[in-house]
């Protein structure tokens, strides 16, 4: 972070996760372009893979999009035949998200250059530290009322 001093922010966590967001998030929507998918594809996608059969809004909620975003990037993910929306056999005003095989496959192409996105901080990071720095993101999120 350079030779600066952070003078009253030097105990700020706001500053530090800003950096690192805009840093992961400029490597991700590079990571993303060869795949031709808006940005939030892979969080979304994955959220499918992990959670088959998850309404929209429950997927806008866990990933902190809004509702009208997760429809505009599903339609997408659906045109490209990633996704595919199912009628719920018990409310028929709920969509069901489901991965086809074609979005199932480009996911684990996905994951493998996010592998290469976050590989400076695995090395840089013991698994145990790793494991803490995921579980405190976890609880900070959590104590700001998000998912």
């Amino acid at each position: 972070m350079g030779d600066l001093d952070w003078g009253l922010l030097s105990n700020s966590v706001g500053p530090r996760v800003r950096l690192l967001r805009n840093n992961l998030n400029a490597r991700s929507i590079a990571a993303s372009e060869p795949f031709g998918l808006p940005t939030g594809s892979l969080t979304i996608m994955s959220l499918i893979a992990q959670n088959p059969g998850s309404s929209q809004k429950e997927l806008a909620d866990k990933a902190g999009i809004t509702g009208p975003g997760l429809v505009s990037l599903v339609d997408e993910l659906e045109r490209q035949g990633l996704v595919r929306r199912d009628r719920s056999t018990t409310d028929r005003r709920r969509n069901m998200l489901v991965l086809t095989e074609k979005g199932e496959q480009t996911l684990s192409e996905m994951f493998k250059v996010v592998s290469q996105i976050e590989a400076p901080i695995r090395d840089e990071l013991s698994p145990k530290e790793l494991e803490q720095l995921i579980g405190l993101i976890d609880r900070v999120l959590k104590a700001l009322g998000e998912n």
